[in-house]
């Protein structure tokens, strides 16, 4: 495969679709394959061989195809309530599909119909409550019903900052504590010779994923930050894998030969009218909706702190430096650290205005939405909308109420 020859949207589907079979090509093999949480770090299982699944993504994956129903329908029928992360409800009815079918041997029709990839059934799930605690009981749950091995990463809550000291030495342990559990599952000593490298290919991916974050910088941004959202699917699955550098890097030429050429992100310059940041997850059940709503208003997306949850950088061979990376998320933080993160993303942006998604499955994202919205609104005087959402469950979002509420952000920043 020559991948010079590929744009980087051939990469990305590419290598996702790599990484969905090798997980399924390593099942076979009697391979261990592990599920684990978005922001849980990849680098121990990776070091030790382990294939890698990670069940938001595929979650996004089978919202984005509009294929969510009936894996929810299924989680409904668990007994799982509507109130919880729409991400956990795919993932566990997804789970009880592929249960049914490795006990009865039959697939599900509901399985067998889904256009999300194919995943197999885990050996093994690893989560951290950096981003949220729904991760500890949905992770355990899952470990619960199949019976398998379940690692957690504890990460503390920083409500002060910057991060204590205490706070560093207790998740140093957790990640000591995570390695001993994989050398027991695995039956033989942890690989620290390969753990190096692989932390070194993590910073890689990682630099090179904020290298194509800062191209939104520019003005007119060639960059349309709804990219983001879609190449996320490999900082998230690949950070610790060359495919996300690669793919990343091959991104950075097309937008540096765009950024050369004076054209925007919708093509001209001048169709760049207006710059927003988004607050919040995307709309995966209707992401082009959500995009074409703000595009045809000439306002492209230039900030987001979403991305941002994968600004992992760290000093490979210090395990300090990495447990502050996977800690200093800015969720994980104090409303004040918080919102001035948010705010300075606001501002590197240069955007003229905000879109808060009250995410009605992500309580640790829309709570504080209007604490941090007031805030900025005072210090930086631009006009800011929320819209109702979720991020799986098409049920939760109305595509006339976001489409009123970006038309009239757009008039309060035309106002301006």
């Amino acid at each position: 495969m020559n991948y010079d020859e590929m744009t980087s949207k051939e990469l990305l589907g590419y290598f996702q679709n790599k990484l969905d079979e090798e997980a399924r090509e390593a099942k076979k093999a009697g391979k261990l394959v592990c599920w684990s949480a978005s922001v849980a770090p990849p680098e121990f299982c990776v070091a030790m061989d382990i294939a890698m699944v990670y069940p938001e993504t595929h979650a996004a994956g089978i919202a984005a195809r509009k294929d969510a129903d009936g894996v929810l329908e299924t989680a409904a029928l668990k007994g799982y309530n509507a109130d919880i992360c729409s991400y956990a409800r795919v993932n566990l009815g997804y789970m009880e599909l592929l249960k049914q079918e490795a006990m009865t041997g039959e697939t599900p029709d509901k399985l067998a119909n889904s256009k999300g990839a194919r995943i197999p059934l885990p050996d093994l799930v690893i989560t951290c409550n950096n981003i949220c605690n729904t991760l500890l009981k949905w992770y355990e749950n899952l470990a619960k019903e199949l019976n398998i091995p379940c690692i957690v990463i504890d990460v503390p809550f920083n409500h002060t900052m910057p991060i204590p000291q205490h706070s560093k030495d207790y998740i140093v342990d957790q990640f000591k504590e995570a390695i001993a559990q994989l050398e027991e599952i695995c039956g033989r000593p942890f690989d620290y010779d390969k753990f190096f490298k692989v932390q070194e290919q993590t910073q890689r991916s990682v630099a090179a994923w904020n290298r194509v974050a800062a191209y939104a910088q520019n003005k007119p941004s060639p960059l349309n930050g709804f990219d983001l959202f879609n190449y996320m699917g490999l900082i998230v699955c690949a950070r610790s894998l060359p495919y996300s550098e690669i793919t990343f890097n091959k991104f950075c030429d097309e937008l540096e030969a765009k950024k050369q050429a004076g054209k925007s992100a919708f093509g001209d310059a001048d169709a760049e009218k207006k710059r927003i940041t988004w607050e919040g997850i995307a709309v995966w059940t209707n992401l082009g909706l959500t995009f074409k709503g703000l595009k045809n208003l000439g306002v492209v997306m230039t900030g987001s702190a979403y991305p941002d949850l994968w600004n992992l950088t760290y000093t490979p061979g210090d395990l300090e430096s990495m447990a502050v990376a996977y800690t200093n998320i800015y969720i994980n933080t104090c409303l004040p650290n918080r919102t001035a993160r948010l705010q300075n993303i606001v501002s590197n942006s240069k955007s003229d205005g905000i879109v808060f998604h009250l995410n009605r499955s992500c309580k640790l994202m829309g709570l504080l939405n209007n604490e941090s919205a007031e805030t900025i609104q005072a210090n930086l005087h631009l006009p800011y909308v929320s819209f109702d959402g979720d991020q799986a469950d098409p049920k939760n979002f109305s595509a006339a109420q976001y489409e009123t509420r970006v038309q009239a952000l757009s008039e309060m920043m035309n106002a301006q």
